[in-house]
Parts: C-alpha cells; sequence; structure tokens
C-alpha cells in the first residue's frame, strides 16, 4: 500500500466532507500521486475530438473549483472535468450532506452545486491549464437562478477558449427542478440556446466538444427523446450518467435513507444498462461516457463493451485510495488484449 493510500485510509476516519477538502488542500500543495508509467498504447483513444491518452476520467463533483485538474491528470487519469460551477458563488444545502456508505461502497450526497462561482473557477482553470494535461469544465445552474437556461449559456460564454471540452450538467437531483430540464421542450429549448451561443463564440474557429450529462433514472422513453435531441443540436457526446435517485434493495448501511443522490458500486448495474439503451437508442450517432459504479478495469471494460468510448469514476477512490487509478488503467488493458482488441474503440459496443 502506498504512503497515498495509507493517508486515503486515514482520512476515511475523519468526517466525509472534512476527508474531502483536506484532500484537496494536500494536492494542491503537490503531495499527490503521481503515475510513474506511461499510458500503455491500447489505451488511446478518441471522443469527439478529445485525443486521450487513456480513457480513464475523473468525473465531476470531486474538483469543483478547478484546484487540482492538472495533479489528478498527473496522478493517471487521461482527462479530469472540474465543477459543477455556477455563475455564481453558492454554499449548496445545509451539512451534514455527504455520507459514505461503508459496507455499500457507495456515497449519498446532497452537496446542492456548493462551488466559489465562475470568476474562481475561471482563474484556477487558466492556472490548471497551463500546467498540462486534459481538463473540462462541468457548468451549471445557480439555485435561485430566475433563467436557468440562461445560466448555462453564462457560464459557457465566461469560460469560453479555456477547459478542453465543456460538459452542461441537468442531472443533479440536489438542485430543485434542476431535472426537469431533461423534458423534451425544456431540452429543445437548452441545447438550442446553448449551439446558438457556441456558434457566435466559435466563428471560424473549431469548437471545443460540447458533452450532457444525464441522469440514471430515466425510462425508454426520456432515453430516446433525449438521444434525438442531443443529436439533432450537435452535442459531441453524452455522459452516462450521474448519481441515482433510487436505493436498491440490498443496501446495508444506516445512511441508507439519507436523501440525496447514490453513487458507487450499488448502481454500476442499472447505470450500465442505461448505458447500453442510450447506446441502442444512438445507433452509432454519437459518443457515450459511462460513469457509475466503476471499480476495477473490469467494470470500466464493462462500460465500454456497453458503448462507452471513455469512463469517468469518483466515489471509488473514496474507498481504494488513489493508487486505484494507475490499477484501473492496467487492468483495463490486460482486458482488451485478453479478448483480442487493438484499442478502446474497437471494444465499444461489442457484446
Amino acid at each position: 500500500m502506498s504512503i497515498f493510500d495509507l493517508a486515503s485510509t486515514a482520512l476515511r476516519h475523519l468526517p466525509a466532507e472534512t476527508a474531502h477538502s483536506l484532500t484537496i488542500s494536500a494536492m494542491k500543495a503537490g503531495l499527490g500521486p503521481i503515475a510513474d508509467e506511461m499510458d500503455d498504447p491500447v489505451l488511446q483513444t478518441r471522443l469527439g475530438s478529445l485525443d486521450l491518452p487513456n480513457p480513464i476520467g475523473l468525473a465531476a463533483g470531486f474538483d469543483k473549483n478547478a484546484d487540482i485538474g492538472a495533479a489528478m491528470v498527473r496522478a493517471g487519469f487521461g482527462w479530469a472535468e472540474c465543477g459543477t460551477v455556477t455563475p455564481l458563488p453558492q454554499s449548496g444545502n445545509p451539512r451534514p450532506r455527504l455520507f459514505r456508505l461503508h459496507p455499500d461502497k457507495a456515497v449519498i450526497n446532497r452537496m446542492g452545486f456548493n462551488n466559489a462561482g465562475l470568476a474562481v473557477f475561471k482563474r484556477n482553470l487558466r492556472d490548471q491549464k497551463a500546467r498540462g494535461g486534459l481538463i473540462g469544465a462541468n457548468i451549471g445552474a445557480n439555485k435561485d437562478a430566475t433563467d436557468r437556461i440562461e445560466d448555462y449559456v453564462t457560464g459557457l460564454k465566461a469560460l469560453w477558449g479555456l477547459p478542453d471540452w465543456f460538459t452542461i450538467n441537468i442531472s443533479s437531483p440536489n438542485t430543485p427542478g434542476l431535472r426537469e430540464l431533461q423534458g423534451r421542450d425544456a431540452l429543445q429549448e437548452l441545447l438550442g440556446r446553448i449551439m446558438e451561443a457556441r456558434a457566435e463564440l466559435c466563428g471560424d474557429q473549431v469548437s471545443p466538444p460540447i458533452f450532457l450529462k444525464v441522469a440514471p433514472d430515466l425510462d425508454d422513453a426520456q432515453i430516446g427523446e433525449i438521444s434525438d435531441a442531443a443529436c439533432s443540436h450537435g452535442l459531441d457526446a453524452l455522459i452516462i450518467s450521474n448519481t441515482s435517485l433510487a436505493r436498491p434493495d440490498d443496501l446495508q448501511s444506516p445512511h441508507k435513507t439519507q436523501s440525496g443522490g447514490l453513487s458507487g458500486s450499488p448502481v454500476f448495474e442499472h447505470s450500465t444498462e442505461v448505458l447500453r439503451t442510450f447506446h441502442s437508442a444512438l445507433n452509432g450517432r454519437m459518443a457515450l461516457v459511462g460513469v457509475g459504479g466503476i471499480a476495477s478495469g473490469a467494470d470500466a471494460y464493462a462500460k465500454i463493451r456497453a458503448g462507452a468510448s471513455a469512463v469517468q469514476l469518483y466515489t471509488a477512490m473514496v474507498f481504494h485510495g488513489p493508487s486505484l487509478i494507475t490499477r484501473i488503467a492496467t487492468e483495463l488493458a490486460e482486458c482488451l488484449r485478453a479478448d483480442g482488441f487493438a484499442n478502446v474503440a474497437d471494444a465499444v459496443g461489442r457484446v
């Protein structure tokens, strides 16, 4: 066990949000792990216009204010998504709002987009990008915004030219009413205004990719509507998916009744099935990113075989420490080679 994993084990004895804040501070101070090997060539892949050294990405929520994106890339992630950031700073929901479900290898959170706002995020992101690595921005809306769609446009305009991609997050369950933007009419308006702003901003230049992050709590009809809307508006990928409001019957932790979004191992099977349904609905029209319960190379491989061109994770690091990142990369490369795939792309959607 590395010194970083030992530190991670010690942090698990502290309240969850305190441990997270200390982790961010340590990483900012340069105390995080550094991957000591080059990425295996079999892991190189493409997502939209992004050439990823490996498909394993940091999911939004870990680095809300773009403090340590470059450090997470140095730790082994092929790409790191910062945020969610809202135009104005907001404190989020009352504490406690983050709960570890230790026996379930899961987390429930009801953070509520707590972040320092666009001005701080932009300054930090500029600094992180100067350090190297693929770093993106996940943008959201303030809880009390009178026009939430305009908040997304504001975020896009304020950060334009800095992140390697944008993710439009309409899937958090912890901002009341936010998931209503996944509905057909609201989604059409949102994507229309986002793409109108994109066209104005990029002019004759190539635009960074724009992704949309959706919830796992969707039925087949909603999946079809979202897929069609995403394609008709020219999005570059869908991220499947965010935390879940569902509570599997076999959860063991006493925290299982807490309100908020569930992440970690218990959501793996369902989120992968939702990913598979999106892959079928899209029929090759758009790339997908698989998120939800990934804790091993085999898990990442299952997401890829279900239709994901890349994956993201966060919760598993809470329980397995930062060495998990390079371990997943090694295991994924072994899975690909064992089945005769020359690269990630060859395995996408191969049931």
